[in-house]
This record gives C-alpha cells, sequence and structure tokens, in this order.
C-alpha cells in the first residue's frame, strides 16, 4: 500500500466529540464542544480536556477548576455542533439546544440531562502547551443512565448510539466487532457443539 508524507498534525481518529459544561458559581453556565479529550489514567482515574485559552469557556473552568464531560448521543448530533460554533458569551445555549440541566453529585457544575454519561471533573494541572491548554483532571463522580445497564450490571454504552468526530464529520458508532481479548478466547462455543453431536 503506498503511502504519502504529510506535514504533523493530529490524525488520531476517531474521537470521542462530548459536550462539556462549566459553571462560575454566580449563575452562568455554559457547554462548548470538545473532540480533543481522552483517559490518561485508571488508577486514580483520570481524564483531560484541551481548550484554546481564546474560548469563553477556557476561564470559567479555569477560575472554577470543576467541569463535566457530558457523552453524546445521535439524538445529541444537532447540539453537539451548535455548541462548538456558537459562543456561550452571546447566548445561553442550554436554552438555545433545549438542553435539560440536572444538578452533579459532587461538582458544582450542571450535567446535560439527556447525554446518557456525566463525568464529572477536578482539575489538577493546566499545561500550556501551544494553541491549546490541557485541563488535567481527575474524575470524581461518574452518572450513568440506567437503560444502559443490563441485569447483570453491565455497562452498555453501545445502546446509547454514542457519537464520534472524524475530520470535520459527525459520525455515529457502527456494530459491535469483537470484546476485549476476544482474539485470544478459546472458542467454547464450537467445542459444545462438537461435544453434542457426538452425543446423537
Amino acid at each position: 500500500m503506498a503511502k504519502i508524507s504529510w506535514k504533523p498534525g493530529n490524525m488520531v481518529y476517531p474521537l470521542p466529540a462530548v459536550l462539556v459544561t462549566c459553571s462560575n458559581g454566580r449563575g452562568e453556565d455554559n457547554v462548548l464542544t470538545i473532540a480533543w479529550t481522552g483517559t490518561v489514567c485508571t488508577n486514580p482515574p483520570m481524564t483531560y480536556i484541551s481548550v484554546r485559552p481564546e474560548r469563553h469557556s477556557y476561564h470559567i473552568i479555569k477560575e472554577s477548576g470543576e467541569f463535566i464531560i457530558n457523552l453524546t448521543t445521535k439524538e445529541l448530533a444537532k447540539a453537539t455542533d451548535f455548541c462548538g460554533v456558537r459562543s456561550g458569551k452571546d447566548m445561553d445555549k442550554f436554552e438555545q439546544m433545549h438542553l435539560t440541566k440536572e444538578k452533579a453529585k459532587v461538582v458544582n457544575v450542571p450535567m446535560i440531562a439527556e447525554s446518557p454519561v456525566n463525568i464529572e471533573c477536578k482539575v489538577i494541572e493546566i499545561k500550556e502547551l501551544g494553541s491549546h491548554h490541557m485541563f488535567l483532571a481527575e474524575v470524581v463522580n461518574v452518572n450513568v443512565d440506567e437503560s444502559l445497564m443490563d441485569e447483570t450490571g453491565k455497562f452498555h454504552l453501545s445502546r446509547s448510539n454514542p457519537l464520534v468526530y472524524s475530520h470535520g464529520e459527525y459520525y455515529e458508532t457502527g456494530k459491535e466487532l469483537g470484546s476485549f481479548g476476544y482474539s485470544v478466547k478459546k472458542k467454547k462455543a464450537k467445542k459444545k457443539k462438537r461435544k453434542e453431536r457426538y452425543r446423537e
């Protein structure tokens, strides 16, 4: 397969397109769309968001030290795009996109009720990297929609049609191709069928 050389750039796609909520604690709540986000550490649970300093929410998050990552779905695609191209200094994006505020359990920031998963975060460090500053944060609580849990307590995010972002486009995720470790698991189903044939 032939390859061509591009200039250095961020080519790790697709990415989760999330709605980040923040509050200054004085009555101003805001929502912004973030794609530069991900997992940093399992124990303690840590994540990050990278935000341009000129974004309206940047100073709110820097001052409060708190934010919530609200995962998005196919149904939230329009709101996700809108909150990424409009500024909270000009309007109330919760109101414009008919997003419902819900009280968080730990941080003083509203969750988005329509989001299937709300990840409450406390900033522990800000790294000024260049065009974006990275808010490194500890996850202090996670809120999950009950409909995503099965009778055994297993979490199924796929049921919510998660939204992802790739090179300026939004996509809903597709069908499951396998689960963690499936490539090395023994095929028990086939062995069981063979035994049943021998019994016949």
